[in-house]
């Protein structure tokens, strides 16, 4: 399959509803103003306050499980709220992706991008987010919200888009997963799916996912795709520019993920294209 059918295949499932587009950190780099754009950037932005030992240094989750133990987890939630505190401008991989009116979004990025783009759009919404269990003693895996922002039960029936957020949302008043000790318990559970929502299991099924802006050189980020997807229909698709790691060639074929070699522009141009 060339790059240009592959894209096509994506732009016609995304278009259907057929497939779910699950976008990691590298989305935010199309967001002027937006805030850091991967891993390696919002672990930079934690030590450039707090100096981690040398054994966890460029490791985002054992630096924020260092910043959290030694200067507790106020300081942490401190810091990166201030990494993410720009007003960025609009993202137009967003914008294009919620004019589609997917059944479900994976937002795997802690930034706000797609929640504004979602309020923008006018559409009916709501969205479902992982939430850190140790976090003034909650027992939730996750947390919905309705498209103003305030808690409700569960995901909606009637929203016509379910943004779902595995990692949270880096806001004032939300709670998001990032040190070793907030994922310790998903972990452990995720497997047997506990920590994903019905909802997002429900219209997985049948469906396949087209990851952007993600990568698969962290085990975390595998861990979490790898559940996210089971029991999906497929295909799968994932737009990943350039080298890949040892580790992201073999979860592709394992997983039967079909690697189109292209940025996100030329997804982009693609989507601004008439159908």
């Amino acid at each position: 399959m060339t790059m240009a059918d592959a894209l096509d295949e994506v732009v016609a499932g995304l278009s259907a509803g057929r497939l779910i587009p699950y976008v990691g950190a590298g989305a935010a780099a199309l967001t002027p103003g937006g805030g850091p754009a991967d891993p390696a950037a919002l672990c930079a932005a934690i030590e450039a306050e707090v100096r981690p030992p040398k054994r966890a240094a460029g490791n985002l989750w054992a630096v924020a499980q260092f910043v959290e133990s030694r200067r507790f987890r106020a300081k942490l939630e401190e810091i990166v709220q201030r990494a993410f505190a720009g007003a960025p401008g609009p993202n137009p991989l967003w914008d294009r992706l919620v004019a589609l009116r997917p059944p479900m979004i994976v937002d795997a990025w802690y930034d706000g991008a797609a929640i504004a783009a979602l309020r923008q759009a006018g559409v009916n919404w709501g969205w479902v987010q992982g939430t850190a269990r140790q976090e003034q003693g909650s027992t939730d895996w996750w947390r919905a919200y309705d498209s103003a922002g305030q808690p409700c039960k569960g995901a909606d029936p009637s929203w016509e888009v379910l943004l779902y957020k595995p990692h949270g949302l880096v806001a004032p008043g939300y709670s998001f997963l990032l040190s070793d000790s907030d994922y310790v318990e998903v972990l452990t559970e995720i497997d047997i799916q506990t920590p994903i929502p019905e909802a997002v299991q429900t219209l997985r099924t049948g469906r396949g996912f087209v990851f952007m802006g993600t990568r698969f050189d962290d085990q975390t980020l595998r861990i979490f795709a790898r559940q996210i997807m089971k029991r999906s229909g497929g295909p799968h698709f994932a737009l990943i520019e350039g080298a890949l790691t040892r580790m992201e060639e073999r979860f592709l074929e394992e997983l039967g993920i079909t690697r189109i070699d292209a940025p996100l522009a030329a997804l982009l141009d693609r989507l601004s294209q008439p159908a």
